[in-house]
């Protein structure tokens, strides 16, 4: 293969949150990948460090570009190139985009079990969050939203904004044109102006591509902000280099203003860059990371079928997160996923932290070399013995 994904990388000394803990832990929960990003983003970063001169950087016209043809060539999605802005993050956009969107004490709507910080960009900002949490259908270990409950929500006069999360995180669902138009209609209907968190779109399965939310309809187009990155993708978090796509110029210029009030707007010298190299060289590596990506799904999904009865992993169709439904273990899983972290040393993320709709469940990384994977899911089993030895020992 052109491209190594099976190489570990000793990560310890590069200052890595993910790997900031004792060297007996294998962590699996903080959602950046253990691969080195497409030799081709690395070299084209080089050349631009070899020069020694890290001053003041614009935005440059390539990265306008870059976004407008990438999202057109891979999601269908037309957009001019001015309905980009550019952003250190997608985070820091969404606190932003709340504060400009919103007044204080106003509501926001969310549909755990949903990514935990979008709580904080709602909370932080002196709003409230409405929760309409998905359905989750454990005998298909599937879940859907909950339309008549989500137009309930919208109908709130305090609800002025709905966060979607497209591909969903932790779920790894796609979710479907037809869910996706009913959305829409339901937020022009009431109201509310819809921001999609779309970074994880571009990890899905092979052969398998999602649908942009502003793609679905003329009022999802008008009444929506979409933010993006190839950051996740290309696992390029640290340079914090991420866009917000806004069709309507005015509701563009509002958000545009709160960016650059706030100092969000602003690239370091590798920020954009980074995202120009991505997108328009690192397509091949992509594919190449979307196979590894499959396999280690397919592995992880059998090994805990096979190995541990009691969990229950959840098919996804994106992401590179395992969500696993550990009922039949225990509904406590802050108390499952410290008992693993003390006795095995993996470090899972517990579900609680994507909401009460996340109760019972745990999230995996699967972006590592498959030594990396097999040790974490040997732990998993190790620790899920010992977890139940220890329950029926009590009784």
């Amino acid at each position: 293969m052109k491209y190594d994904f099976e190489t570990p990388v000793n990560r310890r000394n590069e200052y890595a949150l993910k790997w900031d803990g004792p060297e007996s832990e294998l962590p699996m929960w903080v959602a950046d990948m253990d691969f080195r990003t497409a030799p081709e983003i690395t070299e084209g970063l080089l050349e631009t460090v070899r020069e020694g001169i890290f001053g003041y950087t614009g935005i440059p016209e390539s990265w306008y570009r870059a976004y407008r043809d990438w999202w057109h060539r891979e999601h269908g999605l037309s957009a001019s190139e001015d309905s980009f802005v550019f952003v250190t993050g997608v985070v820091p956009a969404l606190s932003s985009i709340v504060r400009r969107i919103t007044l204080p004490n106003e509501k926001v709507c969310i549909m755990p079990p949903v990514y935990g910080i979008f709580w904080n960009s709602v909370e932080n900002q002196g709003r409230r969050v409405l929760e309409c949490p998905l359905v989750y259908h454990r005998e298909k270990l599937a879940y859907s939203m909950d339309p008549e409950r989500l137009e309930e929500c919208l109908r709130d006069p305090q609800c002025t904004m709905l966060i979607l999360c497209n591909p969903h995180n932790p779920t790894g669902q796609i979710w479907s044109r037809k869910e996706l138009e009913t959305v829409a209609e339901l937020a022009e209907k009431h109201g509310v102006t819809v921001v999609s968190d779309e970074i994880h779109c571009d990890i899905t399965l092979p052969g398998r591509s999602y649908t942009p939310f502003a793609e679905v309809s003329e009022s999802a187009r008008r009444n929506s902000i979409t933010c993006m990155s190839a950051s996740k993708a290309f696992n390029l978090a640290g340079l914090h280099s991420a866009a917000v796509m806004i069709p309507n110029p005015h509701l563009r210029q509002r958000i545009s203003r709160g960016l650059n009030n706030e100092e969000l707007a602003e690239s370091g010298t590798l920020g954009a860059l980074s995202a120009v190299l991505a997108l328009t060289r690192g397509r091949e590596w992509l594919l190449a990371l979307r196979e590894n990506l499959e396999k280690n799904r397919n592995l992880a999904t059998r090994f805990i079928r096979n190995e541990i009865p009691g969990v229950l992993p959840v098919p996804a169709e994106a992401t590179y997160l395992l969500w696993a439904d550990i009922g039949n273990v225990t509904p406590d899983d802050r108390r499952f996923a410290a008992f693993l972290r003390k006795e095995t040393g993996l470090r899972v993320s517990p579900g609680s932290g994507f909401g009460n709709a996340g109760r019972g469940f745990i999230r995996i990384n699967l972006a590592c070399p498959e030594v990396t994977l097999m040790d974490g899911l040997e732990r998993l089993r190790e620790g899920t013995g010992r977890f139940l030895a220890e329950i029926k020992n009590r009784e």
